[in-house]
């Protein structure tokens, strides 16, 4: 089992995520940096932080499964926001597509994750 939550492959994943949304959001109308700009760039964050608090409660099964939950509420979240950004014409459709399969393999990952939290535990 790795020995930190950055070798996780679905941290890579989401970390690139969230930096392909902050690449994205910079060149969205100056109107929503309040609204749609920070809310998708923070939920996208919140994926990878969730990840890296529940990694770290791993020997706790549940709270694991609870933390890869919220990230996968997150990550949902982030979901929308790419429907509204798409719908708004601030992406292409291909962009979306594309941001929306990075994130539905999250997803299919953190599923994973809350499913077995056996598989994550420490070794002693």
């Amino acid at each position: 089992m790795a020995g930190s939550f950055r070798d996780l492959t679905v941290f890579k994943k989401a970390f690139s995520l969230a930096m392909e949304v902050f690449d994205i959001t910079k060149l969205f109308p100056s109107e929503e940096k309040y609204a749609l700009t920070d809310q998708l760039r923070r939920s996208s964050r919140s994926v990878c932080r969730a990840i890296s608090e529940g990694y770290r409660k791993r020997q706790y099964p549940k709270h694991f499964s609870s933390k890869m939950s919220d990230a996968d509420m997150e990550n949902s979240e982030t979901q929308i926001s790419l429907d509204f950004a798409v719908a708004c014409n601030y992406i292409s459709e291909e962009k979306h597509n594309d941001l929306i399969g990075k994130s539905e393999e999250i997803g299919r990952m953190l599923n994973h994750m809350i499913e077995n939290p056996e598989k994550y535990k420490p070794r002693k």
